[in-house]
């Protein structure tokens, strides 16, 4: 599967970790969904987005659902950590940023528990 849910966050945050070759389909029916889920939920989400060592890379497709997730849900996300060490992710990531009404920071695939921390911070984790 190539989006993964990161399970045992709180119903506000949505976690996805990329995994493989991600295409468009695999966030119209993994990513889509559950940032959809977490918005009838709650006024404002969160989302951790991993692109660690289990990327293998995006088709054009996916990296324009990628664009889209953020720009059409800009006002819905209170909080963004992409968790990445690629340069290029990195830069498209400090370009989106001033963008943002919300949060967003970078952290290293060695801080991951740093940035679900960070997102899940003030939130009661699921049981």
């Amino acid at each position: 599967m190539p989006i993964e849910l990161i399970d045992g966050l709180p119903d506000a945050v949505v976690g996805l970790e990329a995994v493989g070759e991600v295409t468009a389909h695999d966030y119209e029916r993994i990513a889509n969904p559950a940032i959809e889920h977490a918005r009838a939920a709650h006024e404002t989400i969160r989302l951790v987005h991993v692109l660690g060592e289990r990327l293998e890379g995006h088709t054009a497709g996916a990296l324009w659902d990628d664009a889209k997730l953020g720009v059409t849900n800009v006002r819905s996300f209170e909080r963004i950590a992409v968790v990445t060490d690629l340069e290029r992710i990195r830069a498209l990531a400090k370009g989106a940023a001033w963008s943002l009404p919300g949060e967003m920071r970078l952290f290293s695939n060695a801080e991951r528990t740093d940035a679900i921390g960070w997102a899940c911070e003030g939130l009661e984790r699921e049981a």
